[in-house]
This record gives C-alpha cells, sequence and structure tokens, in this order.
C-alpha cells in the first residue's frame, strides 16, 4: 500500500471515528421521522428524497406535520426556511478554516453541515488537527446514516399501527428536548414564551396554518431587540 493510499485511508478513519457518535444519535430520530412521515402519506422514495435533498432533520419534521395538518405549500417552504437559516451562519463560522478549495467542493461541504456536524467539526478546527477532507468524511458518513435510516423507517412505518408505542407523540416530544436545550438564557426564555404564546392567540385568528410562521417572526423580532437592547444596557 503506497503513501497516497494509507494517507487517505487516515482521513476516512479519523472522519469516520469522528462521525460515529453523530450517526448512532441520527438512527433513532431517523427511524422515527420516516414513521410520522409515511404515517402522514408519503412512501419510502419520497421520504428518501426529502432527507437527500433537504438533509435536515428539524425542518423535515415541521414539514411532515404540516403535511399532515394539509398546509399550504407556502407555509411549509416559508416555516422550513426560516428554521433552516441558522445553517448560513454555521457555515460562514466554519467557511474561514477551509481556504479555497473551490466552489463545488464548498456546496458540498455546506450540504453536509448540520447542528451535530457544526459542532464537532468546529471544535476539531480549533483543536488544529483537522482538515476540509475529514470534515466531509464526517459529514456525509452522518448523511449516509440520516438517509438510510429515514427510509428504514418509512418501509417498517406500514406494520406499526396508528398511535402505536407513542409515535405520534414523537415529534412533540423531539420539539419539547429541542426547545428545552435552547434555554440558555433569559433571553431564549422570553423568545421561546413569546412563541408559544402568540401561535395559540393567532391560531384563534388566523385561518389556516400561517398563524406558525407569523408566531415565529414575532418572536424572532422580540428577540432580536431583546438582545439589543441587553447589549445597550451592558455598554452604559
Amino acid at each position: 500500500m503506497n503513501q497516497e493510499n494509507i494517507h487517505t485511508r487516515t482521513i476516512i478513519i479519523e472522519g469516520l471515528a469522528a462521525g460515529w457518535p453523530i450517526c448512532l444519535g441520527y438512527l433513532p430520530i431517523g427511524l422515527a421521522f420516516g414513521v410520522l412521515a409515511q404515517k402522514a402519506g408519503l412512501n419510502p422514495v419520497e421520504i428518501g428524497l426529502m432527507s437527500l435533498i433537504v438533509f435536515a432533520g428539524s425542518s423535515q419534521f415541521i414539514a411532515v406535520s404540516m403535511l399532515s395538518m394539509g398546509a399550504a405549500t407556502i407555509s411549509i417552504v416559508i416555516a422550513t426556511f426560516m428554521v433552516n437559516l441558522r445553517h448560513l451562519l454555521m457555515s460562514s463560522a466554519l467557511a474561514v478554516y477551509l481556504g479555497q478549495p473551490g466552489r463545488r467542493i464548498l456546496a458540498l461541504f455546506a450540504y453536509g453541515v448540520t447542528d451535530e456536524s457544526f459542532a464537532v467539526n468546529l471544535a476539531k478546527f480549533n483543536g488544529g488537527d483537522w482538515d476540509l477532507k475529514r470534515a466531509l468524511v464526517l459529514n456525509h458518513s452522518a448523511n449516509i446514516t440520516w438517509i438510510a435510516s429515514t427510509v428504514i423507517g418509512g418501509f417498517t412505518g406500514q406494520f406499526i399501527p396508528e398511535r402505536a408505542l407513542g409515535i405520534d407523540y414523537a415529534l412533540i416530544a423531539m420539539f419539547i428536548c429541542l426547545l428545552v436545550f435552547q434555554l440558555k438564557g433569559r433571553k431564549y426564555v422570553i423568545t421561546a414564551i413569546v412563541a408559544g404564546i402568540s401561535a395559540v392567540i393567532l391560531s384563534l385568528i388566523v385561518p389556516g396554518n400561517s398563524y406558525i410562521v407569523m408566531a415565529s417572526i414575532l418572536a424572532a423580532t422580540v428577540g432580536v431587540v431583546f438582545t439589543k437592547r441587553s447589549n445597550l444596557s451592558r455598554s452604559k
């Protein structure tokens, strides 16, 4: 085995070693998503294509939930777009470590960025012994795991009775967990409270499911205003 093959093998092994905890975490969530998507009317091929094209767990859960409620396409697109805006910030934070490898490679890397891969890659880059090739292995091992687990969930979903094993509660439970992990300070708590209250009030006033987008925009605006005022008071 020549030196180049040894180097390539080392890159793959190190990338997989860093990514396996992410893959392990994606398996149950991907299976749960596949089951929920199947119950919402999607077949395994559609589930696989959604995971391949979108590759964003939270927005996929939102999209499936809104689909099952009969939401309009534009509402689903806007809601998932807003949820995925954070990927722009995460990709920008990692871009400073990547050099100038070319647009195609950067696009491939950006496609594989998720909350989990961002956290691991950022820590690895800051550690100094990490590069774009290893990061790509990490990103896309997680990507393959997610796609495979959601498709398997789509196939097995047909054998699981409706509302069995608490599957219908999986979406709610997941977002409660996501919310709890985000409550790291007063501004996050205030934003969450505003989002919840405004969503309930708007759901009674606004027809359809557009109240979800409206509540999200309102809560995000309140969060930004609160952050700016807090920064101003600290500067004084």
